[in-house]
């Protein structure tokens, strides 16, 4: 039984019907059975997705003593794309990429990087990536235009051509009047800007920004989601850490959620959606209902749920249908019953992570 499995595996694994197939793909491969094919298959493979993708991280590991900070996880980059890593606070965004510029240390898998694994001392793909952290990460004693010029040093010794990568920096996230200010002078926003120009002034193919517009004002915010685009239209990678849905949403080709170390879900925005049973959520304000009234708009077609509070508000869940706000309305107008304001929502990011997790992106 074992081995008639095993040649079942083989056959699907190598999408061949019959054994000739089989006979010739060993004869091929220079193996003498079954498991040595298996294996040549599962190694090749392996590096044909690590050779196509720009990151690859496989079964990652990483333990604090006691704490599980990434479970198993795996992500598969591809060059060109803006990558969202969406999670709560804690869920393991900035651990997993740490562990992706080998800055720390972890348990167990493999970080594959422009098709090499990397390395503390990977030098050579290190000047390629640039960081933007977190936490703003300047000289408080350089001006704006030395910070710059300090941090391209680091990737580009000709100091000509630092000069003007520098220029083009200051240019790009729009600090050509404060070029001559220390940081300490500069607004929050202005600083995140200036935080952005230090990590991509050598101008890197794999961009790496964690968390870049925290605690910034809404013109900041928009400014730095608009300069994100425009380095992916110029042909970096962008990986872009968040826990604001609303800029995954919008500067984002393919999302990832996180949750305890691991990835609970990944796609398109639009895949992910389509992933949950919520297709509408209809609101529906200033309603008075009855026991009965509420029982029978549960049980119209296409709902799943429904909450009617203190405040009189009526939230009702539908699964993806046409006409599911008609319905509503109309039994409403068949009870006489009067109501405010009506919205009607389509599903968003914070969705998809409560009905999969149970609990607020935000929690």
């Amino acid at each position: 039984m074992t081995n008639v499995m095993r040649i079942a595996d083989a056959r699907h694994f190598c999408g061949a019907r019959d054994k000739g197939i089989i006979r010739d793909v060993k004869g091929i491969l220079g193996c003498q059975s079954i498991e040595e094919m298996h294996s040549i298959f599962k190694q090749r493979t392996g590096d044909a997705a690590r050779e196509a993708n720009m990151i690859h991280i496989e079964n990652l590991v990483k333990r604090y003593g006691d704490l599980v900070a990434l479970d198993h996880f795996n992500l598969d980059i591809r060059e060109g794309e803006v990558f969202g890593l969406l999670g709560p606070n804690g869920s393991g965004k900035t651990t997993a990429i740490n562990c992706l510029l080998a800055l720390l240390k972890y348990d167990k898998g493999t970080v594959t990087v422009f098709g090499e694994e990397m390395h503390p001392d990977s030098y050579d793909l290190k000047r390629q990536i640039g960081v933007v952290p977190q936490n703003v990460a300047v000289f408080e004693q350089m001006t704006v235009w030395e910070n710059i010029d300090y941090f391209c040093g680091l990737y580009v010794k000709d100091k000509m051509e630092r000069k003007r990568l520098t220029e083009e920096a200051i240019a790009f996230v729009g600090l050509e009047d404060y070029r001559k200010m220390f940081p300490r002078k500069l607004s929050g926003g202005l600083l995140r800007r200036l935080n952005i120009a230090c990590g991509i002034a050598h101008q890197p193919r794999l961009i790496i920004m964690d968390e870049p517009t925290v605690a910034v004002d809404p013109q900041s915010r928009n400014r730095i989601l608009e300069g994100i685009l425009e380095l992916n239209k110029k042909g970096a990678t962008i990986i872009y850490t968040s826990h604001y849905m609303e800029e995954v949403e919008q500067i984002c080709s393919r999302i990832m959620i996180m949750d305890h170390g691991r990835s609970i879900a990944a796609g398109t925005s639009e895949e992910l959606k389509r992933m949950i049973k919520t297709g509408e959520t209809i609101i529906i304000e200033g309603i008075v209902l009855t026991e009965a009234q509420l029982k029978e708009i549960a049980e119209l077609p296409h709902v799943f749920a429904t909450d009617y509070n203190e405040e009189r508000t009526l939230k009702v869940k539908c699964t993806s249908a046409k006409h599911n706000l008609v319905r509503l309305l109309n039994y409403l107008q068949e009870q006489e019953v009067a109501f405010g304001r009506v919205l009607s929502e389509m599903p968003t990011l914070n969705d998809v992570f409560l009905e999969i997790t149970g609990k607020e992106l935000r929690d």
